[in-house]
């Protein structure tokens, strides 16, 4: 077998390089929410849709946060933000929740914390 000028012998190796694949990035390129988090989101959520107060969400994934945006119609903004932001679960807490206006109505450490300020039954007047 004679190789020519510009070809590689195949028993080279080349680890990663030439195979296709990238490299694995040292830091996720992204924040996400994991199962157990996205699940007791889902959970308010239906809560929520199912008294009708809310009707669509959005999720959106950045590099330094993870939004899940809660709507009362499609083509509003949206009530409620909950934001997943690891930078600053040392200080304040990882986890806030955000009003249509952007007004912060809760910050904290843990996910369950922040979901029962959106979880209150709301109060209405009855005539």
């Amino acid at each position: 077998m004679s190789l020519e000028l510009g070809d590689s012998d195949p028993s080279e190796s080349r680890g990663s390089e030439g195979a296709g694949f990238p490299p694995f990035p040292a830091t996720p390129s992204r924040v996400t929410f994991n199962k157990r988090e996205l699940s007791r989101i889902l959970g308010l959520y239906g809560r929520k849709v199912a008294s009708g107060e809310w009707r669509d969400y959005a999720i959106d994934f950045h590099k330094d946060r993870a939004v899940f945006s809660v709507f009362r119609r499609t083509a509003e903004v949206p009530l409620y933000r909950i934001e997943k932001n690891p930078k600053l679960s040392r200080r304040q807490g990882a986890w806030r929740v955000v009003s249509a206006t952007g007004l912060i109505v809760k910050v904290g450490h843990e996910l369950d914390r922040v979901l029962r300020e959106l979880d209150k039954a709301s109060l209405r007047v009855v005539s």
